[in-house]
């Protein structure tokens, strides 16, 4: 198949948290006027070109030659990028990801919407060779061939996982938990990351899967290491913090537009979460 019948760009029309599935594709950069979100975890490998993304209030740099790795819920943006880049995308639907059993800390830091890139591009040539036999493999519509290449992605996080350090850790409790309850902690998240800014509670986040408040947040806690409460707030504060830093929108009404229904519980929770106001943070990161 010719290179420019497989490449791919974002669409900018594509609905909010549409699932991509397990995929493996190449695509051509473009500057995106908005964030993207799925609920998927996302490895891009960058074999030409630098790319720059804006990962909530953090602008990333990525050289080539390397790898990330994100949560792809947390919102991602492009701004930047060298003429001529081209790159490639893994998309993991997160319920897979857990499944494959990771270490916690190394879940647990891309959960809470951490980036991960490693220090070396000493692997290059190899991950540009497995890539393009991934996006062949994903284009083929043989099944054989997409759980053969499924299972090398597998390995390949694993390896990236040892590169991080994090192999000998202890690994997550997600293996404790059965995949009718990874389905519903997948549900809740998506469900948050659309209603974050209403003010919902522990209560009805549980009742939009059917499920008892107790049990929703035992088997969340389990997967991400936080309590839906906790995690909800982290999920406004992220909001906050992106839009302190890329807009000079008035920070009450960020505040309320983030989910907070008093400035006073905004403040202590950003405090809490950032280490300082809100403010402080604004003039930090605009300067």
């Amino acid at each position: 198949m010719p290179f420019s019948e497989i490449i791919q760009k974002f669409d900018k029309n594509r609905p909010e948290l549409k699932p991509y599935g397990m995929t493996c594709n190449l695509w051509t950069p473009s500057i995106m006027d908005k964030p993207d979100r799925h609920n998927e975890i996302e490895l891009n490998f960058f074999p030409k070109g630098s790319i720059t993304y804006l990962v909530n209030d953090q602008k990333i740099k990525i050289p080539e030659k390397r790898l990330i790795l994100f949560w792809a819920l947390v919102p991602h943006q492009i701004i930047g990028f060298e003429e001529n880049s081209y790159y490639y995308v893994c998309t993991i639907p997160l319920r897979q990801f857990m499944e494959w059993n990771f270490p916690n800390s190394f879940v647990n830091r891309l959960i809470e919407g951490e980036i991960q890139i490693p220090n070396s591009e000493v692997a290059w040539e190899y991950d540009h060779y497995i890539f393009q036999n991934w996006v062949k493999d994903f284009k083929s519509g043989d099944h054989q061939r997409e759980e053969i290449a499924t299972l090398e992605i597998q390995g390949r996080l694993k390896r990236f996982a040892l590169e991080s350090g994090n192999i000998e850790e202890q690994h997550s409790q997600i293996k404790n938990i059965n995949q009718s309850a990874i389905s519903s902690v997948e549900k809740m998240a998506i469900f948050i990351a659309k209603n974050y800014s209403d003010p919902i509670t522990t209560p009805d986040i549980a009742a939009s899967i059917g499920l008892h408040p107790d049990y929703a947040n035992t088997i969340f806690k389990k997967a991400f290491g936080t309590t839906l409460n906790k995690y909800v707030i982290k999920q406004r504060v992220l909001n906050a913090q992106r839009r302190l830093s890329v807009t000079r929108e008035k920070i009450t009404s960020i505040a309320y537009e983030s989910g907070f229904n008093s400035i006073g519980r905004f403040n202590a929770a950003f405090k809490l979460i950032c280490n300082c106001t809100p403010r402080e943070y604004r003039k930090k990161y605009q300067e």
